[in-house]
């Protein structure tokens, strides 16, 4: 077998693990569901509580300091200064444990907390599929507690240009 038909194998079943695990994902409309999260400093956050008020982005990636994952999150570091300009407060979310979603926020600079979900708690709360340790990447972004958009298919480089493209939209 070629190497990359090896990669294939292996990854098709990983795909579709994701896919059978979770639940329907939360609708435009519903409120931040009220779970607390470990962030990369160990403390607790309660994301209904902190997004009760104003734009509040909670994203989830696969996997912390993977390529895919990094431009993502780089791609919200990069545009930080725009987003918080329009009061949007960002969460990166993934079942990476708090010594790994510190590295990579240090590693990479990035201004907003990163919360461990190891145990898929948050990610069950929003619907998001996940197994074997990884989230699918997928954007939620509320307005005042309520969803006011989601991505399903969430973008790497573009995830901030998404988020700011919706907030323009939704004023």
């Amino acid at each position: 077998m070629k190497p990359l038909q090896i990669l294939a194998a292996v990854v098709a079943p990983i795909g579709l693990a994701i896919a059978a695990n979770a639940a329907e994902p939360i609708e435009v409309g519903a409120a931040l569901p009220a779970v607390t999260a470990k962030d990369q400093d160990g403390k607790d956050v309660e994301l209904a509580k902190s997004g009760a008020e104003g734009w509040t982005l909670v994203y989830f990636y696969p996997k912390a300091d993977t390529p895919g994952c990094t431009k993502q999150a780089c791609s919200l570091r990069d545009s930080y200064a725009t987003l918080t300009e329009k009061k949007v407060k960002v969460y990166g979310v993934s079942m990476d444990d708090v010594a790994a979603q510190k590295a990579f926020q240090e590693k990479y600079k990035l201004p907003f907390p990163l919360l461990a979900d190891k145990e898929a708690k948050v990610a069950d709360a929003f619907g998001v599929p996940h197994s074997m340790g990884f989230t699918k990447r997928q954007a939620f972004l509320f307005k005042d507690g309520k969803l006011a958009w989601r991505d399903l298919e969430a973008s790497t480089e573009q995830q901030a240009a998404d988020v700011l493209k919706e907030i323009g939209e939704k004023k």
